[in-house]
């Protein structure tokens, strides 16, 4: 499969970019995991995902979690964990819809990073969800292509630590904010139905938007 669209090539033409274009592909585009990649995968604790639903409408998410939340599982494959969110089921009703996804992983400090498209697939019962408290599915990711990409644009900025909300290793986390708001309660899921009295009481949606810019969640 070509790497670039009709429309890309349109792009690079108009712009006079077209042999860069196929020079940068000749040199870092492959359609597997080399050890460069892997090492990179392995040491990172979240990753940004896109995915398009069957209409062309994209999304894009944050994902993170522990360092080596993101398995390779072979040259070929990735895999990660759904994590509880806010029922909206974005990424993994797209998936579901067209199984094409983007997955970019970033390194802040360095800067560096690594691009990848693959076509991915939900699994409820895989045998990782053991490898992931707290995780209620698990997503294959089959590697189409994958690069590494130019930093020079990349803001550093440095890390100050782990998301409490990270599930722990018996799979619990915090309550957060957003569940305890009082227009939302009655639609939770079951197990999260009467919870806010216990975690605070009930909030305002306007509270929790002042709690957001505070950094609370």
């Amino acid at each position: 499969m070509a790497f670039y669209t009709e429309p890309q090539r349109k792009i690079q033409e108009q712009f006079e970019s077209r042999r860069l274009a196929d020079a940068v592909e000749r040199a870092i585009v492959t359609d597997e995991l080399d050890d460069r990649h892997i090492a990179f995968i392995a040491s990172r604790d979240f990753f940004f995902l896109s995915t398009v639903n069957a209409a062309g409408e994209p999304t894009v998410s944050y994902k993170g979690g522990n360092v080596g939340t993101v398995k390779v599982i072979d040259n070929k494959t990735l895999a990660f964990p759904a994590y509880d969110g806010n029922g909206m089921m974005l990424s993994w009703g797209n998936i579901s819809d067209t199984a094409k996804v983007g997955l970019l992983f970033i390194d802040f400090e360095t800067p560096n990073r690594i691009r990848a498209q693959a076509t991915a697939t939900l699994h409820t019962d895989d045998p990782l969800l053991a490898e992931y408290p707290g995780a209620f599915m698990v997503v294959r990711a089959h590697i189409d292509k994958v690069f590494l990409n130019c930093a020079r644009y990349i803001h550093p900025h440095r890390r100050l630590g782990t998301s409490r909300y990270v599930p722990a290793d018996d799979g619990s986390q915090p309550f957060p904010a957003w569940k305890r708001i009082e227009d939302l309660q009655g639609s939770l899921k079951p197990v999260d139905e009467g919870q806010a009295m216990h975690h605070g009481g009930l909030i305002t949606e306007a509270q929790y938007g002042e709690a957001l810019m505070k950094g609370e969640s």
